[in-house]
């Protein structure tokens, strides 16, 4: 399949990963935290939708059948992660693995756990695709954060690399040099929901 539908623009596939089991939440697994009355999961699928991203995959790792049950997600591909408590590595591993005959020039990595941010910076980072090799990031302040894009001729790279919670980190490094920062701080914030007191950013 061609990464390019017939109007010739490339198919960015959202990838994002939900796995996680909010350790440091008391085990509240973070794609059910409530966000405006709804699960976190809900909010991640629609940024990635809303900033032009398209199949969406999503991974679920802990709770993945509660998930399930509860979280609205008609219309994404979704894959489960037995291997979720290893960490971020194994859920982009299998994630990429789905996306593997989408025929998708690339995957725009999100987490479910960063509600600061929102379609304008996964327009962002996604206009930054240029070809199969396309490696961006988004930026804050100048420092990379997510979301992440990955041409796919970089796939088999980062599988092959993500371990433990180091992610596709071994490869962002290797080949740094590749990596188009889009700085996106005017309208995203990169926080993290991990422990109690970052609850309060979700009212």
């Amino acid at each position: 399949m061609s990464a390019h539908t017939h109007s010739d623009a490339p198919v960015i596939a959202g990838l994002l990963l939900a796995a996680g089991g909010g350790r440091r939440l008391g085990g509240r697994p973070k794609a059910l935290l409530a966000y405006r009355g709804r699960p976190l999961v809900e909010n991640a699928v629609r940024v990635l939708r809303e900033g032009g991203c398209g199949p969406v995959h999503v991974v679920l790792g802990a709770s993945a059948a509660e998930v399930r049950e509860r979280a609205e997600l008609t219309g994404c591909v979704v894959v489960d992660n037995p291997d979720w408590a290893e960490g971020m590595g194994s859920s982009l591993r299998v994630g990429l693995a789905s996306l593997a005959d989408t025929g998708a020039g690339a995957a725009l990595v999100s987490l479910v756990d960063q509600p600061g941010i929102g379609p304008a910076a996964v327009a962002r980072v996604r206009e930054a695709y240029r070809s199969p090799a396309s490696l961006a990031a988004a930026a804050y302040g100048g420092e990379r954060g997510h979301p992440v894009l990955f041409g796919a001729d970089r796939w088999a790279d980062i599988a092959a690399t993500a371990t433990g919670d180091r992610g596709a980190r071994a490869h962002l490094a290797r080949h740094a040099g590749e990596l188009v920062l889009v700085e996106c701080a005017d309208v995203a914030e990169a926080f993290d929901i991990d422990t109690p007191p970052d609850l309060a950013r979700l009212a």
